[in-house]
């Protein structure tokens, strides 16, 4: 057994996730490792405002042969190749020949696609306030539409952004996937979020580590009036983070303008720090966990998890393999490593940086 002081920057340690009740290694020594495994192809492109061969561009055909119609701001259409569909017969949970290890549940839903902008050649990072402010704004009309609907249980919103994360069109868009039971995921977190609440003299989980993160201030990677940026204390992802309402907040009905303005900031400025990390489009999984459909949810807190691949550089990823899929899931950067990094990102975006540089080298030349 080594002795001496324990060095969380050094020493191989665990950390627990209250929110999936799970444990996460982490190994901060291996950083140092040389790196000798794939790399992704730098994604370097100049995209075109609109592309007559972009399915999600205005007025374009799509798979279907529907027509988008010329639209200026948001759009949404159901999936032309959804996950799942409203009309097929009900399945209830059954089994087969009387097994419970056999067991089978029909799921009925629906999924849509939402174009965050008619502009080709842009990502959030680029994007105005006031244009993401009106995808938030497209969020919240079409959870609560989802609502009427006795069916739908759940809305799960989120983005897939980069070849990296599986999504075959750059257009800026993303995706919800509407179902009529609450997937396994937002379930374990609202199971922990319940439990917590049940056992701290009725607190909130996620108000509570909000708190906490602002005291200490050192995972945080920027706030504003109504959200906290975090990098959470259990990341797995090497620059995983979290968008955190400071009050508690269970879904985006609740969200006043204020908060919907405050969102549309952070969305921007976290999206912006990415990109400026490794100056490259940084892909990711984004998501957004709320309430489910109904009003029995009061203990959940509404909360957004970024989920990048990215490693070391823009063309160095982190894969979940061997030991990670066997065992349990491990990260060597310190969440308060990437924290600091991620802090020191500017929040002007690396193309408009050497945009500016241009001008003024060719201002000088003049």
């Amino acid at each position: 057994m080594s002795t001496g002081t324990f060095d969380f920057k050094n020493h191989s340690h665990r950390r627990y996730n209250p929110l999936t009740r799970s444990w996460v290694l982490c190994s901060p020594h291996r950083t140092q490792r040389p790196w000798q495994g794939h790399r992704e192809s730098a994604q370097i492109e100049k995209r075109p405002e609109y592309d007559a061969t972009c399915y999600l561009c205005p007025g374009n055909q799509r798979a279907n042969g529907d027509c988008n119609p010329k639209y200026d701001s948001t759009f949404v259409f159901p999936n032309d190749f959804a996950a799942v569909k409203s009309d097929q017969p009900v399945l209830a949970d059954t089994t087969e020949d009387d097994d419970d290890l056999i067991r089978t549940q029909g799921v009925r839903g629906e999924c849509h696609v939402m174009c965050f902008s008619p502009r080709h050649d842009l990502t959030m990072a680029e994007m105005t306030v006031e244009e993401i402010e009106q995808v938030v704004k497209q969020w919240t009309s079409s959870y609560k539409a989802m609502a009427e609907k006795d069916y739908i249980k759940h809305v799960q919103i989120f983005e897939n952004k980069g070849a990296a994360m599986g999504c075959s069109n750059p257009h800026p868009h993303g995706q919800m996937w509407c179902t009529e039971q609450v997937p396994e995921e937002p379930q374990t977190e609202l199971d922990s979020l319940q439990a917590y609440r049940d056992t701290h003299d009725g607190k909130c989980l996620l108000c509570q580590y909000a708190q906490r993160e602002l005291k200490h201030s050192d995972r945080v990677v920027f706030e504003n009036d109504s959200f906290v940026c975090v990098v959470p204390f259990w990341a797995l992802w090497p620059f995983e983070t979290l968008l955190l309402p400071k009050h508690h907040l269970s879904s985006l009905k609740e969200f006043s303008d204020q908060h919907r303005q405050d969102l549309a900031d952070a969305l921007r400025r976290i999206t912006c720090r990415y990109d400026n990390l490794f100056e490259c489009s940084f892909p990711y999984s984004m998501g957004i966990h709320q309430a489910p459909i109904g009003d029995d949810y009061d203990y959940a807190h509404l909360h957004l998890h970024f989920y990048p691949p990215l490693l070391r550089s823009a063309t160095v990823r982190k894969f979940l393999v061997g030991f990670e899929m066997l065992g349990e899931p491990q990260r060597d950067i310190t969440p308060e490593q990437a924290a600091s990094r991620l802090r020191d990102c500017s929040e002007i975006h690396y193309k408009a940086r050497q945009e500016n540089s241009v001008l003024e080298t060719n201002h000088h030349h003049l």
